[in-house]
């Protein structure tokens, strides 16, 4: 297996009415989904978002928690939070992933909306397996990834699904979720309460 990265994207992302635009960076976000790349052994995690004033805020709560007092009151975030990197756009976090890899990722997007052109987790988890490269999933914000990301994608999960048609997860939820789902344990017995 490969290196696997994980970025969360706030532009270019959908708003409610379809239009692109920039989202604002959460503290949770940054929190969850680190915990979560730490859980199932992402290389990296990257908070992707163009507006410089943002750049302090994330950088602020990565200081608390890896140089500063939180390293004290909660090791274990310590080491979540050590995974996150700051890229003011998608291709600064292909670069970056680059240098330390040596090629490119290959870049999977996850995406609420159905199409004929969704991957199943099990197609992506057997393609993780048994390849050597890097891969870079793609989480969106807002209302999902700008077409003009998905259309640079190798794969595009097909989107998580529970017993009702409500489909609304927040994005934590859903990063969780795939990670568990590409990258958690396959032996059923692992999985018993």
């Amino acid at each position: 297996m490969g290196a696997v990265y994980c970025a969360l994207v706030h532009y270019p992302v959908l708003d409610r009415g379809g239009d692109e635009v920039t989202t604002s960076v959460t503290n949770l976000d940054v929190h969850d989904i680190a915990r979560s790349a730490r859980t199932y052994g992402l290389r990296g995690y990257f908070v992707v978002i163009p507006i410089e004033a943002e750049h302090p805020v994330v950088q602020k709560i990565l200081d608390h928690w890896t140089t500063g007092a939180g390293t004290k009151r909660l090791p274990e975030r310590t080491e979540a939070l050590a995974l996150v990197r700051v890229a003011r756009s998608i291709d600064d976090a292909i670069a970056e992933i680059r240098t330390l890899e040596g090629e490119p990722p290959r870049l999977v997007a996850t995406s609420a909306k159905s199409g004929a052109d969704r991957r199943s987790y099990a197609e992506e988890a057997a393609r993780l397996e048994s390849e050597s490269g890097p891969t870079l999933l793609l989480f969106g914000t807002g209302h999902g990834l700008s077409p003009t990301v998905l259309d640079r994608c190798s794969a595009i999960l097909a989107p998580i699904e529970g017993p009702t048609d409500y489909n609304h997860l927040s994005v934590r939820a859903a990063a969780a979720i795939t990670l568990d789902r590409l990258l958690g344990a396959k032996d059923a017995a692992k999985h018993t309460i």
